[in-house]
């Protein structure tokens, strides 16, 4: 009974506060001054739950920066690639646009072709083109780009075709001096850097720096590509000639397409120079010999002549004597 009155007391006492404050808030600062003295309690309640949610946040936020590092390396290697395919086709675009130059500024006749292989052994230097017989490649044909002369055709297929480079040990080229019009003739070296020039004399007007191009004997190469500049000259073993090193003109171990020139027809290599030479001192050595047999067949009656001429001048026959 008692707690009853109690209760009934602290209602009333309520009412009357509430009434009070409604009418006056004379308690607002007393609910002011109980909130200052509450908050820490408020603050130290809330705690853990603060914290649980901020651990939560800050391992979603970890695993959302893992994931976009990863994304964003992804990315990265997929954009340096593109970037570097770019970069390739750029310098493709560009070397195509070389080798247009050049067929539209020399008015060429000629035909495109993929490279599918390369081959640059010191001791076989070739191409292998992805094109043959039934795209009108022929044997014989040169090769050339942007920068000059490749080499030449020397075997198809109905699909591909191989191409003998000029720095093959075993190829050889007729060339003159653009400056002066010497003529020499350019040996493949079996190094994609480097032609040779043998048996240059002496008294030959050639010079470091010059510029030396096809000189189109024999028929083999169409004259004037460019073929290589001089880059040194020295003595050989003997002495009696000079040993250049030429530069080459063409970019061999560069650009995925050549071009292959429709006018040419015959493949060419030291041996067919070494026999054209051959042919060239026989048929000199003829001349000589025919010449020598001329003089000699002239100084026999020549010799003959002066043999006879005593007895022209032989003293005539005295006259006879008249009868007496």
């Amino acid at each position: 009974m008692s707690g009853t009155l109690r209760l009934l007391a602290y209602l009333a006492l309520s009412c009357v506060l509430i009434v009070m404050d409604h009418r006056g808030s004379w308690l607002s600062e007393a609910r002011h001054q109980a909130a200052v003295i509450v908050q820490p309690l408020w603050w130290l309640a809330g705690l853990p739950s603060r914290l649980g949610t901020s651990m939560r946040n800050d391992a979603a936020t970890r695993s959302q920066l893992a994931e976009d590092n990863r994304r964003l390396r992804n990315e990265l290697l997929v954009l340096n690639a593109r970037q570097a395919r770019l970069r390739v086709e750029a310098t493709e675009n560009a070397r195509l646009r070389r080798l247009l130059g050049a067929v539209g500024q020399g008015n060429l006749n000629v035909q495109l072709a993929p490279v599918l292989d390369v081959d640059q052994d010191p001791t076989r230097q070739r191409l292998l083109l992805d094109a043959g017989t039934r795209n009108g490649v022929r044997t014989g044909q040169s090769v050339i780009d942007a920068g000059g002369l490749l080499g030449q055709v020397i075997a198809t297929t109905s699909t591909t075709a191989t191409v003998l480079l000029v720095t093959d040990l075993e190829h050889a080229v007729p060339v003159v001096v653009a400056r002066n019009g010497v003529r020499l003739v350019a040996y493949g070296s079996g190094h994609a850097d480097a032609l040779l020039l043998r048996n240059v004399p002496l008294s030959a007007d050639v010079q470091v720096g010059d510029a030396m191009v096809t000189s189109g004997l024999g028929g083999r190469f169409p004259p004037g590509f460019p073929v290589g500049t001089i880059a040194s000259l020295e003595p050989d073993d003997s002495r009696a000639f000079l040993i250049g090193r030429l530069t080459p003109a063409a970019q061999f171990d560069r650009g995925r397409d050549v071009l292959l020139l429709r006018d040419e027809v015959v493949p060419v290599t030291t041996a067919d120079l070494d026999a054209a030479a051959a042919e060239r001192e026989a048929a000199a050595r003829a001349r000589a010999e025919a010449a020598a047999a001329a003089e000699a067949a002239a100084g026999g009656a020549q010799t003959g002549a002066a043999v006879e001429a005593p007895a022209a001048t032989d003293p005539a026959p005295p006259a006879p004597r008249p009868a007496p």
